[in-house]
Order: structure tokens, then sequence, then C-alpha cells
């Protein structure tokens, strides 16, 4: 909402949440009809060897980063949770990321991520899918709670900002989900387009709401000192936000290992021939891991890290590839009405990869991370904070607010 302006983003995300529902849908009708039961094999049989390569470049890429960017949100987030342990000073070594990183890495990312079969951490998803809407409650409170005192920035409003394209390369990488489609569709026990289309309905729908009242509500609240992690914008001492930050980095362990599931199933088909031994699952899997968590270990910033990956993974997978591959297996012609839609979707994503691209080098978004919000401070926290009556707050001097900006 910040990259994009306030009324455009909210347009931009409906947009997104429908090519991604159509897409899906039409990545599994390209299976049908090519015969195939994966993602890979669907693109070697629409453009050869090349394809196949790129794609599997791509879903690799796409979780890869994801599990980067995961690690980085349990280090900004778990931290400040232990930090408000009575005895765990910022100096802690339980306030370092980089040992919380490698601490959630090894006791519960990377056992959950050994196991083989994607369906057995479909209770896992369930959770982590309840955990989800406990942490959108505690955001929607304190949009109501919070809001009111923290001044907008100028043009907070517009229906448009300049960073747009931003903003629907962070919006793909929300919602994309094709590299792992094909395993759920396998996974279902009616496999059918039919039943496929209704659980990608709903699923989508769900995944909506759920986005577009976290962008509200968190918006709403901080307007332009929206952080790439929107935890990143409340303060340390707030005791709610405690309890979603806890939640939310509980969510993103328990979702490390879906992603993980697809990058070593993208080297067992590529390298090992579809299949990996005992051993090799558990090398290959280490390996992922490792290289995820380094990768993590270096870099604090989110919000670069979700733009070049929707830009570069996310956009290719939602709207470029399912498009060109229903389009090259299609006996219609590309001028038929059944083929307009992915056409249009097809140059669209085109042109968001290659402008996304350019403008997330050029102007990356500003990163504060781990550094308390002006409105955190001990001078004006009396001001912000939540708890204080309302009869207090209307005591207070009405220049205040303008003087500490």
């Amino acid at each position: 909402m910040k990259q994009a302006g306030f009324p455009l983003g909210i347009l931009l995300l409906v947009l997104v949440a429908y090519v991604t529902d159509y897409s899906i849908i039409l990545l599994i009708k390209g299976g049908s009809m090519a015969g195939t039961s994966t993602y890979q094999s669907l693109v070697n049989k629409a453009f050869g060897i090349t394809g196949y390569v790129i794609l599997s470049f791509l879903q690799f890429l796409y979780p890869f980063i994801a599990m980067v960017s995961y690690n980085i949100i349990s280090g900004d987030t778990l931290t400040k949770v232990f930090q408000r342990i009575p005895g765990v000073a910022p100096e802690s070594i339980l306030a370092e990321r980089r040992f919380v990183i490698m601490l959630t890495t090894i006791l519960l990312m990377l056992p959950l991520s050994l196991y083989r079969n994607i369906a057995n951490l479909g209770k896992v998803s369930l959770f982590s899918l309840v955990l989800t809407i406990a942490i959108l409650v505690i955001v929607v409170m304190r949009a109501a709670t919070l809001g009111p005192h923290i001044p907008s920035t100028e043009n907070a409003w517009v229906f448009a900002q300049p960073n747009a394209i931003q903003a629907v390369g962070v919006m793909t990488f929300a919602f994309v989900c094709h590299h792992n489609s094909f395993l759920i569709y396998g996974s279902l026990e009616q496999p059918t387009i039919n039943n496929w289309s209704r659980i990608t309905h709903v699923s989508v729908l769900f995944a909506l709401f759920i986005s577009m009242s976290f962008a509200v509500c968190g918006y709403a609240t901080f307007t332009g000192y929206t952080q790439g992690d929107l935890f990143e914008n409340y303060c340390k001492d707030d005791n709610w936000v405690t309890a979603g930050r806890f939640l939310y980095g509980i969510t993103i362990i328990l979702t490390f290992p879906i992603e993980c599931f697809v990058t070593r199933e993208v080297i067992g088909n590529l390298f090992f021939g579809g299949t990996l031994s005992t051993i090799f699952h558990i090398i290959v899997t280490v390996c992922i891991v490792a290289a995820a968590t380094g990768i993590s270990l270096a870099f604090e910033c989110l919000g670069i890290v979700l733009e070049l990956n929707g830009v570069l993974a996310a956009t290719p997978l939602v709207f470029i590839i399912p498009a060109a591959c229903y389009l090259k297996l299609s006996e219609e012609s590309w001028c038929h009405w059944n083929s307009i839609q992915p056409c249009m979707i097809l140059i669209t994503g085109i042109l968001v990869m290659i402008v996304g691209f350019v403008m997330a080098v050029m102007f990356p978004q500003e990163c504060s991370h781990g550094k308390e919000m002006f409105y955190c401070m001990p001078s004006n926290s009396s001001i912000y904070n939540i708890t204080d009556s309302v009869n207090e707050l209307n005591s207070r001097s009405p220049v205040f607010i303008p003087n500490i900006l």
C-alpha cells in the first residue's frame, strides 16, 4: 500500500488475486492437456529443454528466496519477543538476530524440512492458518487503538504512488503458489479440474481477505512510516504486539518447510531423476537450509528481498509461464476469445518483470531494521501509549505533536 498508494494498492491486490486464481487453474488445465503431472514436465512438453531449465531455475529461486525472507522475519520478530523476557537485555545473545536465526533453523525448521511427504505438513499448515487469523486480530485491534495517535504522513491517501510496479512484485510474491500447485493437486483425494477449481477459488479468496485486512489495517495505522516488515513499526514494549510477534514467528517457522519441499523436488528432478535416496534426501535438505540461512544472516532488509523475488521469480511463475504454456498447447488461435485473457496476462507479466526489476534496483525501499520509531521514544511514548486514558490524552498540549515532527 505504501509503494502503490492506498486506493490503487487495493485495486492491484484484487487484480493480482484474480490473476493468481486464473493462472493456477490454467496451469492444471495445461497439465491435463499435456498429460503431465509436474510443472517441469508441462513446460518441457511446451517449450523443450530450454523452457524446462528456465522453469527449474525459477521454481528453485522463488521458494529459496522465500526461505531467506522467512529467516529474516524470524530474526526480526523473535529477538523482540525474547527481549520482553525478564533478564534478557538488548545485549543478550537471545537479542542477537543471527543467533536466533541459527537456533530456530537447527531446532525447528530443519527437522520439519526433513519430512519426505508434503501431506505430512497438512496439520502444520492448518495450525499456521489459525495463528495467522490470531495475528490479524491483533493488527486490527492496534489499528483502532494505536492508529489515531500516529500522525499521517504527507500525501498518505493519494490515489497512486510512483512505485506501484514494485508493489505488484510484492503482492505477487504474497500470492504465488504455482511452484507447489502440482504437489498439492496430486495430494487431493479427488484430483479433478472441477475440484481443483473450487479449492483454488476458496483458497485465493480467503488469502485475498487476509492480505487485504493486513494491508488496510497496517497502512491505516502507520501510513508513510510503514516498513517492509509490518511488525518493525510497532514499539518493543507493546505486550499485545509481542504476542503477535511470537505467533508470527511460529507461523513463519511452520511455513518454511513447505518451501524447502519445492526446492528439494526441483533439485531431485533436475539432477537425480526425480527420486532421492534417504542419504541424498538428508544431504540436499541440509545444504538448502544451510544456504538459505547463510544468506539471511547477511541481509537485514526484508522489503528489497520481497520486491526482487516478486519481479524476478514470482511474476514469471504467476503471469508469464502458465499463460505461455496454455497458449502453446492450445489448438485455438491466439486471437480466439479464450486466448485473449492469457495473452493479456502474458504481456502484463513481461512488463511488470522488466519495469519492476529496474525500479527495485534504482529505488529500493528504505529499511530501519531494529530501530525504534520516533513515536516509541521515551519522550513521545506518553502521547502514543494506547493504554493511556482518553482524559490523559486530552489534557496534553496539542502543539506537542507538530513540535516533535
